[in-house]
């Protein structure tokens, strides 16, 4: 199987260069790439001592990050190293000063590696969430480096769980300890004979609470808010749209602000949604020597501005659960003490499931919906704020796992 698995590691990565000729991101994906040994070698000298942390992509990394900043702190004398697998979490946090190196990390053959362990020698690897790579892992391994998996997640429909799945459970065999977000993940490892299992629970929890700890102001949205009630859509694709754009079309009320941070900021985009709405509206980018307070609906068309948005709204949507995108970041906007509206496809994202299932995010499945339970929210204001007291009740409860992981860190660093 692991000849099998090379063959298919090699052949892919062959046509994925090929595709990038005509692929922006893949493009990305394989330049990235190019020249990585060199730049580690020029980063990383034989005195240094790195501790290696492996994120897929931007959602891992924000989730790895309190475990990160932590390790940082505690351990000044190491350096930081951040690999990332897909250019969606590279190309954003390519020059965060959370890590002192970040790159991409090479295809999974086994000498790249062992090139790549040979370069960095690294102290401790500690992946985010998933990411089982055989030769990396099967490498840490016989060069004796601690190797630990936090924020895990494990599902029965993964292969590690079946009869042929025999080849990928040796790769979690490697792993000196697993900190995991549930039960049914330490129950899931348990049966295939894995007990070096911590149920933690989710560092996004830590992580979106470390966000009410900053200073969330932003003028130019109290400007526009004013005294008024404001509805805040974050992450949003057009099938969330949508729903919005019905019932922003026809409140009547004027009563309410909204604002929209749409995932896709692209300008052709933008523009459509923006003329698709009647109420007065303004994209972030126009925003220069305009009286805010004359509009009713601002477009975010920037990145990096959302978490802080989220703690100006009463009621917040987000976004990627009216497709089939995947759901976008529930704890954000929840950590603020607001109420939640989402689509109706969320299972498998475990945090919203069980956000829904205390109900203070609330699924709807279209437009009906979302105006029956939006009309609700904004006529009993008690209804609204003891949901929003939930959201944040249930985030309190579950924060703390980095605790767990770095006195298990600690154990391992010299």
């Amino acid at each position: 199987m692991l000849f099998l698995y090379n063959i298919l590691v090699y052949l892919s990565g062959f046509f994925i260069k090929i595709i990038a000729l005509f692929n922006s991101k893949l493009e990305l994906f394989v330049k990235g790439r190019v020249g990585i040994f060199d730049f580690l070698a020029e980063e990383i000298s034989d005195n240094d001592k790195i501790i290696w942390f492996h994120t897929a992509s931007l959602g891992e990394f924000e989730q790895g990050l309190p475990v990160i900043e932590q390790t940082k702190r505690e351990f000044p004398s190491h350096k930081i190293l951040v690999t990332f697998f897909s250019p969606s979490g590279y190309e954003v946090k390519k020059n965060t000063t959370a890590a002192a190196i970040v790159c991409y990390l090479p295809l999974d053959t086994t000498y790249n590696a062992k090139q790549f362990l040979k370069i960095v020698k690294p102290e401790l690897a500690i992946f985010v969430k998933y990411e089982f790579w055989p030769n990396y892992l099967s490498a840490l391994k016989k060069e004796n480096v601690p190797t630990l998996l936090v924020s895990g997640i494990f599902r029965e429909s993964q292969a590690f769980f079946h009869w042929y799945g025999s080849f990928m459970r040796k790769s979690l065999q490697t792993f000196d300890h697993f900190f995991v977000q549930d039960e049914n993940s330490k129950k899931l490892l348990e049966s295939i004979d894995i007990k070096n299992v911590t149920v933690s629970g989710d560092t996004r929890f830590d992580r979106v609470s470390e966000i009410l700890e900053r200073d969330n102001a932003l003028a130019f949205l109290e400007e526009f808010k004013q005294d008024k009630l404001c509805f805040v859509a974050g992450s949003t694709w057009p099938e969330d749209e949508t729903l919005l754009k019905d019932y922003i079309n026809n409140d009547a009320s004027a009563a309410i602000k909204y604002v929209i941070a749409p995932h896709n900021i692209k300008g052709g985009e933008i523009e459509k949604l923006k003329a698709s709405l009647d109420k007065k509206t303004i994209l972030f980018s126009e925003i220069a020597e305009k009286n805010l307070a004359d509009f009713e609906v601002l477009i975010i068309n920037t990145i990096g501005l959302l978490t802080k948005i989220y703690s100006y709204a009463d009621i917040a949507y987000v976004g990627g659960g009216m497709g089939v995108s995947g759901l976008h970041n529930t704890l954000e906007p929840a950590v603020f003490g607001v109420p939640v509206l989402i689509g109706k496809n969320y299972k498998g994202f475990i945090e919203a499931e069980n956000l829904v299932g205390i109900g203070g995010v609330i699924s709807v499945n279209g437009k009906n919906e979302f105006k029956k339970e939006f009309d609700y929210l904004i006529n009993n204001e008690l209804i609204l704020n003891d949901l929003g007291e939930k959201n944040k009740n249930f985030i309190n409860k579950n924060k703390g796992a980095k605790i767990q992981i770095g006195d298990y860190i600690r154990k391992l660093i010299k």
